[in-house]
């Protein structure tokens, strides 16, 4: 975001035009207008109809979105570039003036992506993502165990049921993948875990304790770390939102005791200097 506050004179009120509220919702409202004129492209029927009109929109829109961002640029010079989210933008933007003909014509359907600048607009979602990048540390941690919790059952699954089972464990490959698919629990009791436990019938205890395991113990971590980092991230927001506060209110208090004293010294030199004259 532009910090329109540090800057003064033309570049000063464009920051502050393009980061006023009107501005801001207008370019939320026309990233969801794109979302859904993008949505209709995908029908042959409305294409039929209503391509022409579509197209000319998304020019425009396009162009809306081209202009901000190189007002913004303007205003910030250099400044744009150190947040992160500008940069977001910047990329996203830039994406769309791809030509998506010949060899780029693959491009043409990241168009879409920008819808992700919803993320750069709304605070909330803004801060659900950074938590979620604040998270990715203990997260590499968590997937870390996770592979080490596949491997180890994968190479017992495979030991253990790839001569009988060869589809599901045959190789160390499709065991971690049949695993991957009991962790989801999509259809791993009817079709992989029975007819395993009716030719292994204590392999229920490999299955259950695969489960325990991920499904219900290493995904919850996942969970966990985002919902702490979530908190944690909150905390600080409030706690920066009262420092600001506090930090207007000593201002005003010091401001209002620098007027206090001034009317003061304004009393003390009035009563120094005494009564006027007698006039003769």
């Amino acid at each position: 975001m532009v910090e329109a506050a540090h800057l003064a004179g033309p570049r000063g009120r464009i920051a502050r035009w393009v980061e006023s509220r009107f501005v801001q919702n207008a370019i939320i409202a026309l990233i969801v207008f794109n979302a859904a004129m993008l949505g209709l492209e995908t029908s042959a029927a409305v294409m039929a109809r209503a391509g022409t009109f579509l197209k000319s929109a998304e020019h425009v829109v396009l162009a809306i979105f081209v202009a901000e961002i190189a007002l913004k640029i303007f205003a910030a010079d250099v400044r744009f570039f150190r947040s992160a989210w500008n940069v977001f933008d910047l990329l996203i933007v830039a994406i769309a003036l791809i030509p998506a003909s010949g060899p780029f014509a693959i491009l043409r359907a990241l168009r879409i992506l920008r819808v992700l600048r919803l993320i750069a607009r709304v605070p909330r979602l803004r801060r659900l993502i950074e938590a979620l990048l604040r998270a990715v540390p203990s997260i590499g941690w968590i997937v870390f165990l996770l592979m080490l919790v596949f491997y180890i059952f994968g190479v017992m699954g495979t030991q253990l049921f790839g001569e009988a089972f060869p589809r599901f464990f045959g190789t160390l490959a499709r065991t971690m993948y049949t695993l991957f698919q009991i962790m989801t629990l999509e259809s791993w009791s009817m079709g992989i875990a029975r007819p395993v436990i009716e030719q292994f019938p204590l392999a229920w205890v490999y299955f259950v304790l695969f489960i325990l395991i991920t499904a219900f113990t290493v995904l919850n971590l996942f969970i966990g770390i985002i919902v702490n980092t979530m908190q944690e991230g909150v905390h600080a927001d409030d706690v920066k939102q009262r420092e600001r506060i506090e930090a207007r209110a000593h201002a005003e208090r010091r401001e209002m005791l620098a007027t206090i004293r001034d009317i003061r010294d304004r009393l003390d030199r009035l009563e120094n200097r005494g009564p006027p004259p007698p006039s003769s």
